[in-house]
């Protein structure tokens, strides 16, 4: 029989996920390994020493998240980070397979060999990695960002608006002025506009959620907000279409407010938002149509890109083709023709790999976005305070419209916006910004998974111990 006053068994600490994680980023080292062993074998012939280069840096890379995870965010969701990991490691192996086409290619032109582009995404994984940690280690709790709502909202507004009023010799590339270029040094501020937005919208309606939620008159069976509560959605609508014509970005432009929207949607569950938002915004495309040749020009190319193949459509047009090519099951990692589309490894990254995998593979990518997306989703869910559900929520739709918006355009399901796939895609500023989104999203599952803190309780004696006193009765 036990003693009576031996203490209770103090209760265990719930698992952390982080052997899993550690295991399923192995699983992902394996699969990237291979993948550049086939590109190897399909464009080299031979294994070189790019191959230990790029494996003992992705090791190295990944290693280190994973430790400060375990550090920083120990009960952290321990699938996102190895989702990340495997997209990133994929779109690692496709960038150096397109270098070596494009190398290939130049000699047997006799040109001059283009610059190779996967040390430089190894160096900015590194750097997107150093600010993944130091976001975990800054923000110890995603509550106190709540407190820095309106500088995040300033400061995300100037560095989103800023490449617009700049000139075009440091703003734009490619037609679009998004970035801002001194000397060798280029960034696009959007990438990082976005997260502080999302930030000051989510602080922000937590605040103001009773104004937003306040019904004013009911049309078709949908309580209409009322007229001065839209004040917001208009203003974020007039800074996109904004957006769109001084910068011309359709991308941003279509992220920024399809963020707001699902932001006001999530904090009032109000389907009136989503009618209201999306018919201005379709309002002012059609005015944006009629006016800017940008717009007309992207648009028509959508409609009929084999039209002008030759020339605006050309893009898209190999695009399709090398879709086309990939077929079911794809030609295989090194043995396609991607380089043939123009920025195959930035914005069509998604054709590149369709061309090589083919269906199966590109269901796959697209499954593996999906599964991080829907824990982004469930961490909002599970969080028990309403500013991290928002944020977490439009952490995870960014991340969501992202992929929709680049899948669509390189599919020509809807018009090219110039959006990168989210950790596949050649591009610095993308990847740094998309490491610290996904390091918040660790952050609220942290705080979402953690056992509650327990409060010291002072426990009763059981009955059998307390002490008997002998009362003498007065004569």
């Amino acid at each position: 029989m036990a003693d009576a006053h031996t203490a209770p068994p103090a209760p265990q600490a719930p698992p952390t996920g982080r052997n899993i994680e550690l295991v399923l980023l192995a699983f992902a080292a394996v699969l990237v390994t291979g993948a550049l062993i086939l590109v190897e074998a399909n464009q080299e012939q031979e294994l070189t020493r790019e191959l230990l280069f790029l494996g003992a840096a992705y090791l190295g890379l990944f290693t280190v998240a994973h430790l400060a995870v375990r550090r920083f965010a120990p009960y952290a969701d321990p699938l996102i980070l190895p989702a990340v990991a495997l997209l990133n490691g994929l779109g690692l192996v496709m960038i150096y397979r397109i270098d070596l086409a494009k190398a290939a290619r130049a000699l047997e032109r006799a040109q001059e060999l283009p610059t190779a582009l996967y040390p430089r995404q190894v160096a900015w994984t590194a750097v997107g990695l150093l600010l993944f940690v130091g976001v975990l280690w800054l923000v110890r709790d995603h509550r106190k960002l709540a407190s820095y709502a309106y500088t995040a909202g300033f400061v995300g507004l100037i560095l989103l608006a800023l490449p617009g009023v700049l000139p075009s010799s440091i703003s734009e590339v490619n037609g679009a002025k998004i970035w801002l270029r001194v000397g060798i040094f280029s960034i696009q501020p959007g990438e990082f506009a976005k997260i502080l937005l999302i930030v000051f919208f989510s602080a922000y309606l937590v605040q103001k959620r009773e104004l937003f939620s306040t019904a004013g008159r009911s049309f078709l069976g949908m309580e209409l907000p009322r007229a001065r509560d839209l004040a917001p959605l208009l203003l974020a609508w007039a800074f996109s279409v904004g957006v769109l014509v001084l910068e011309r970005d359709l991308g941003t432009s279509l992220l920024f407010f399809g963020i707001v929207l699902v932001l006001l949607y999530t904090a009032t569950e109000r389907v009136s938002w989503l009618v209201i938002g999306l018919s201005i915004f379709a309002a002012g495309g059609f005015v944006a149509y009629q006016l800017f040749g940008h717009v007309r020009t992207r648009v028509q190319v959508w409609l009929d890109p084999f039209a002008d193949f030759d020339g605006s459509g050309f893009q898209i047009g190999q695009a399709l083709f090398g879709l086309g090519t990939g077929g079911l099951g794809g030609t295989g990692l090194g043995a396609g023709r991607p380089e043939l589309v123009p920025f195959s490894e930035s914005d069509f990254m998604l054709s590149s790999l369709g061309e090589e995998l083919g269906l199966i593979g590109l269901a796959a990518i697209l499954l593996i976005y999906l599964e991080m997306i829907t824990r982004g989703l469930r961490s909002a869910l599970a969080v028990r305070d309403s500013f991290g559900k928002l944020l977490a929520c439009g952490l995870a739709f960014t991340l969501a419209l992202q992929v929709f918006i680049v899948a669509g355009g390189a599919s020509k399901l809807i018009p090219l916006t110039g959006l990168t796939l989210p950790f596949l895609s050649y591009g610095g500023s993308s990847l740094v910004a998309n490491y610290a989104l996904v390091a918040l999203l660790l952050r609220i599952s942290n705080a979402a998974r953690a056992p509650l803190p327990r409060r010291p309780a002072t426990p009763l004696p059981p009955i059998a111990e307390a002490g008997t006193e002998l009362v003498e009765r007065p004569s």
